[in-house]
């Protein structure tokens, strides 16, 4: 048995409506009372609710358009989902709809943007690697979207077809925003029809709405619609409205650059988010901390000798390389158990000392510099340090960070020394304390007990806060540092 879904009566000063919303879609399951749609009149908007338990088997009236009082914009079959349904005809009542079996029925699935932590506002539509009306597979990355902290990838839940793309590369997005729409189960050769379908200027706004534009002196061309499709409420033509006039634009003082730079071109792009991130924390480190640095400087022949002993074998036995990440790691972990106060933070008026070790390790990457955290450095073996390096760079290098990989973390090393820094003075990586700077080996002469020998040495730099960590206690730390890598078998027989 079949019930028609009418438009309700309308008062007699209402010669008309508009369908503003449908709440279902052909072939859903209803209950009795539910909403099925939602019908727009000059003044108030009327909700249509289902009579009976039963299936949506046709709609006659799509959204945006316009009807009369009590007249059918859908049929619902009573029971199960056996009989044929039919597609919306788009707002053409004339037009005998087109049956098809309900097994055939597209499903329109939400592309959203994943879960946002605590700690992170909002995120930025960094990549579409799909058009709209591409076909995609099951777990495909269809988006990149790019936080403060890390570039996440949003993948197709089902087989598909790309049927919009609501919000494109550069816009700012909330957690669980909806950006896009894939139709499950079409093909690109014939591809569903999203749960929206593509409606003309003039139903853009309901006969109110086109009304209260004509008082406003507003075009649908000059209002921005927030609603489904881009519809315009009455909330739109009154911001529109309210919008205050553009300031003239001021005359250029001077010639435009284009002209200066005669046959040279250039090429002006965004900052990336987290470029800008990167920007905002280092000038806060520097105007928000009493930062100063002191330097040392490392005989580092011992370390190389054992590595060229040991390097070899340490491969074959732990299938990983021996670098020297390791022994910074190792000589940084134990002079950060001497020194507690260069493990700590500070939190408003307190200071927080941890007593855990988790440093953070510099890493360069495509987008910029990012500090993943190897959690409990000091129970990891020197294996363990550089596999967990490894990884950490892998997967910066690929954009595989996660937000867990760039929590926390309450020292930093950064080595610019492979990319041949000689000397500089790192800034703090917020809210640490203290950052140590590695740089490059170079051969330089050096007086050894009355001699003079060729030594490859290295500068060590430690920037950190002085309002935490006292002078003593920065060079007392940085000689201990400066200890265990010129003489490595400390840091096995932990002296």
């Amino acid at each position: 048995m079949t019930t028609e879904i009418k438009v309700p009566v309308l008062p007699e000063s209402v010669a008309d409506a508009t369908v503003a919303t449908w709440h279902v879609q052909v072939g859903d399951k209803v209950s009795r009372d539910q909403v099925l749609v939602d019908i727009e009149t000059d003044k108030v908007v009327l909700e249509v609710q289902a009579v009976v338990d039963g299936v949506i088997t046709e709609i006659s009236q799509a959204e945006g358009a316009t009807v009369l009082g009590e007249q059918v914009i859908a049929i619902l079959t009573e029971g199960d989902a056996s009989a044929e349904v039919s597609a919306p005809a788009a707002a053409k009542p004339a037009a005998a709809a087109k049956s098809v079996p309900a097994a055939t029925a597209v499903k329109v699935i939400d592309i959203i943007v994943p879960v946002l932590p605590e700690s992170v506002a909002d995120a930025t539509v960094a990549t579409w690697h799909v058009a709209t009306g591409d076909t995609v597979s099951v777990d495909q990355n269809l988006v990149d979207i790019e936080t403060d902290k890390v570039v996440l990838e949003v993948v197709a839940q089902d087989n598909g077809v790309i049927g919009k793309i609501i919000h494109v590369e550069g816009d700012t997005v909330l957690g669980s925003q909806v950006i896009g729409q894939l139709n499950a189960g079409a093909t690109a050769s014939a591809p569903a029809a999203t749960s929206e379908d593509a409606i003309s200027s003039d139903e853009l706004a309901s006969p109110s709405v086109r009304r209260l534009m004509t008082e406003k002196g507003l075009t649908a061309a000059n209002v921005t619609g927030t609603g489904k499709g881009g519809r315009i409420s009455k909330e739109d033509v009154e911001a529109a409205a309210n919008k205050p006039a553009p300031a003239p634009a001021a005359k250029p003082a001077a010639a435009p650059v284009a002209q200066d730079l005669g046959e040279r071109t250039q090429k002006r792009v965004p900052m990336t988010r987290l470029r800008k991130t990167i920007a905002k924390r280092l000038l806060e480190a520097k105007n928000s901390t009493a930062m100063l640095t002191t330097f040392n400087e490392v005989n580092m022949k011992p370390i190389m000798d054992l590595r060229k002993q040991y390097k070899d074998l340490f491969e074959k036995t732990h299938d990983t390389r021996l670098g020297f990440m390791s022994f910074y790691v190792k000589a940084v972990t134990e002079a950060l158990k001497r020194f507690p106060a260069v493990n700590a933070s500070i939190d408003g008026d307190d200071i927080v000392y941890h007593n855990f070790f988790d440093i953070s390790i510099a890493v360069s990457t495509p987008r910029g510099l990012v500090t993943p955290v190897l959690r409990d450095a000091d129970q990891l073996g020197m294996a363990a340090i550089e596999n967990g390096i490894r990884d950490l760079a892998i997967k910066g290098r690929d954009g595989k960070l996660s937000i867990e990989d760039m929590t926390g973390g309450n020292f930093t090393i950064t080595n610019g020394g492979v990319f041949g820094s000689l000397l500089s003075t790192p800034i703090l990586n917020l809210p640490q304390a203290a950052i140590l700077g590695m740089h490059k080996i170079q051969d330089r002469p050096m007086a050894v007990d009355g001699k003079v020998e060729i030594l490859p040495m290295m500068y060590l730099a430690l920037s950190y806060d002085h309002r935490l960590i006292d002078g003593k206690e920065s060079v007392g730390f940085l000689v201990a540092i400066k200890d265990l890598l010129e003489d490595p078998t400390r840091l096995l027989l932990d002296i």
